[in-house]
């Protein structure tokens, strides 16, 4: 069985404490590797490398030769695309194609953020005569990322990839259900040449590495993404500091959907949109809201796409892999029996294939109908393959049901009517809205964050870029 160590100033070394955590593949419930088992003495250590690299080599190189240095790494990352794409399918039980899709976001992150690293620019600013005005964007010093284990591959590419293309350096505590590819990753960035401590990676449980990374005073920003109650507490644990967070915590994102929608176009978003990941995806448009009129034509459609998803191990590159544990099947199942105590109709559910393994942690996707909403399954992240349907009448009752949970990370729009599209795209709360689609594929380039429960501040873009640099304004008086 495969033994992993930390990823610490360039090297590989083993946890302080000596002790490490098994790896669970979902797909049977069975371990097939070790992980190191971080503490606050291998965050302490990881924290003192990046500052060296950053006050060091790393921070000496210009914003063009980082750029390349990324850029190698992203050439690297597309060389070993299908063994990473494996591990990543293996790790998280995500099917094969899925897991390629993430891989190759990841080549792309380091695209897109090596073409921008020498393209951050301040400004000039007209101020009173005898003075010149600009302002210098600069990196932050030491950024900390906590990765959660759904996506690791993108999350760490969007997060990571932008503040090394800003000039800091890292420390990365990635999930512990979930972490190889990126131990894979920092092996291909030492080859790629990043000077060591310009990346570090520390495995292990939240409640210990997590909890120190966050609460380091060595640490100068901190991008986070999981649940409203860790961010929170990450978030007041970075507050004792006065260090600036990022955080993406989840959604119930809505798909509105219009009586005279083209639903030959929307319905494979629809369920893509909640069958992704097996639903465990920030993202996932997991409530649907229909024209009262276009409410049961629709449903029989989804219904019947819904009644042939078939699920199973991720080798089999079905529909729907595992679940990540045990514990998440178990809270997927709390709200399925919840739903089903209040009298709320399951429609529809997909099939698990015969002969996936028993000890996997599987959840066929369910349709609801009828969802009321404010029932815990409509207004609380499930993040399980299961769609809340509720019918509407009218823009304005479509806006306050899109617009009637904690929630603001994404939503959907279906409807013919330009007018109403920019209408409701306005009104909607959410961070991205897409109008007759969904998700963009993954759009690298697109801003990604929310607001109220979803967390506050941007990823991904150019805008990232932003988030992980400080503005300084300087003000020259030559008469």
């Amino acid at each position: 069985m495969d033994e992993a160590k930390h990823f610490i100033d360039g090297a590989w070394c083993a946890p302080a404490s000596g002790a490490t955590l098994a790896v669970i593949d979902p797909s049977d419930g069975e371990a097939f590797a070790r992980i190191a088992r971080g503490t606050a003495a291998d965050i302490e250590r990881a924290v003192h490398a990046a500052r060296r690299a950053y006050e060091g080599a790393w921070g000496a190189l210009s914003a063009a030769e980082r750029g390349r240095v990324l850029a190698r790494l992203g050439l690297l990352v597309a060389r070993d695309q299908e063994a990473l794409a494996q591990l990543e399918s293996r790790d998280t039980g995500k099917p094969l194609r899925q897991a390629r899709a993430d891989a190759a976001a990841l080549v792309r992150y380091f695209e897109f953020y090596a073409g921008a690293a020498d393209k951050l620019h301040g400004e000039t600013l007209p101020y009173q005569a005898g003075y010149t005005v600009l302002t210098v964007r600069e990196p932050h010093g030491v950024t900390g990322h906590i990765v959660p284990w759904n996506y690791p591959m993108q999350i760490f590419g969007r997060s990571a990839g932008a503040a090394l293309a800003a000039g800091n350096a890292c420390v990365v505590k990635p999930a512990e259900d979930a972490c190889l590819s990126l131990l894979r990753v920092a092996a291909l960035a030492q080859e790629a040449g990043l000077p060591p401590g310009a990346l570090n990676i520390v495995t292990g449980l939240g409640h210990e590495a997590g909890a120190a990374l966050a609460s380091h005073p060595g640490i100068d920003h901190i991008s986070f993404t999981g649940s409203p109650q860790t961010g929170r507490l990450v978030a007041q644990m970075a507050g004792e500091h006065y260090v600036p967070v990022t955080l993406e915590l989840g959604g119930k994102s809505p798909q509105i959907v219009f009586a005279d929608a083209d639903f030959d176009q929307a319905l494979p978003f629809l369920v893509g949109a909640i069958v992704q990941n097996a639903g465990q995806t920030c993202s996932a448009g997991s409530r649907v809201l229909i024209e009262r009129a276009a409410y049961e034509p629709l449903l029989e459609r989804l219904a019947a796409a819904f009644e042939a998803l078939r699920v199973g191990p991720a080798p089999a590159d079905l529909d729907c892999g595992p679940l990540i544990s045990e514990k998440q099947r178990q809270r997927v199942r709390a709200f399925l029996d919840e739903a089903h105590s209040a009298g709320i109709p399951t429609l529809a559910r997909g099939r698990l294939v015969a002969g996936a393994p028993r000890g996997g942690y599987y959840e066929v996707p369910a349709l609801l109908r009828d969802v009321p909403p404010q029932s815990r399954l409509a207004q609380q992240e499930v993040f399980g393959p299961v769609l809340a349907a509720m019918p509407f009448e009218g823009e304005d009752a479509a806006i306050a049901l899109a617009n009637g949970t904690p929630y603001g990370l994404v939503a959907g729009v279906w409807t013919r009517d330009g007018a109403r599209q920019l209408r409701i795209a306005r009104r909607v709360r959410a961070g991205q809205v897409f109008v007759n689609n969904y998700g963009a594929g993954g759009g690298v380039e697109l801003p990604f964050g929310g607001t109220g429960q979803s967390g506050h501040g941007r990823e991904k873009g150019f805008e990232a870029l932003y988030g992980f640099t400080v503005l300084k304004t300087i003000a020259l008086r030559h008469g």
